[in-house]
């Protein structure tokens, strides 16, 4: 079955040549010119994973990923401009997956896009301390990665690509402190660059979620000037 690309961006052109390229490389594609349109268009198909240009009309790149984020664990990669870097780590912190700066190679685009899904399939254990089948139980907590899926005590926490895998590398090696580096490597790789206070967001985002489920959880420790540990037990 073909993976579902989005490509949301006000520039007719980028849409019209990305698309060519995805679809001969076998994905199904669907684009969109502004937000809003994306939005109605996500609630009613969703989609494997979204591309997103930031500057838009009617709805920008950062409210739409934002009105994502609050239904939505699906993979989000921004396109911006060279000079937007504060953008870069905003889009970074309020959720998304990766970003690439304009003007872009579709090649690299399609590295990424490729890259960020197989992330999201989550089927690989290596390294990761999951016994085979790839699922982590932590007391309460469980981490399957093939189906992508988050629970805690027994209610589904919905999770980001990003924040599955930041909560997978703690809970793999309980009580073992991971150095904000090393949870940056978890998280994105070598591919993509992100400061120490992105992580800190995305932990802080995390640490909502679970709340929702579970006023009183506080099973992730912040080490404060080392990084973050799960606790045991």
């Amino acid at each position: 079955m073909k993976q579902t690309i989005v490509l949301v961006d006000d520039d007719r052109n980028i849409l019209t040549s990305v698309s060519m390229t995805l679809e001969q490389e076998g994905f199904q594609v669907r684009t969109y010119t502004d937000g809003e349109s994306a939005l109605h268009g996500l609630a009613a198909r969703p989609a494997d994973l979204a591309v997103l240009d930031i500057k838009m009309p009617r709805m920008d790149g950062m409210e739409l990923l934002q009105r994502l984020r609050a239904r939505s664990g699906m993979p989000v990669i921004f396109l911006t401009s060279k000079d937007e870097e504060v953008d870069q780590l905003m889009g970074l912190r309020l959720g998304a997956d990766d970003y690439i700066t304009k003007p872009f190679s579709q090649r690299l685009l399609l590295e990424r896009i490729r890259a960020l899904l197989r992330r999201n399939e989550a089927s690989r254990a290596e390294g990761s301390g999951a016994p085979p089948g790839g699922v982590i139980v932590r007391g309460e907590l469980t981490l399957d990665e093939t189906k992508h899926q988050c629970t805690w005590k027994n209610r589904d926490i919905q999770l980001t690509v990003t924040e599955f895998l930041l909560i997978k590398a703690l809970a793999a090696r309980p009580g073992m402190v991971k150095s904000r580096d090393q949870l940056i490597d978890a998280a994105y790789g070598e591919n993509i660059y992100v400061d120490d206070r992105t992580i800190d967001s995305h932990v802080k985002r995390v640490r909502k979620k679970f709340r929702v489920a579970d006023d009183e959880f506080d099973h992730i420790e912040t080490l404060y000037g080392i990084g973050y540990r799960y606790k045991e037990g």
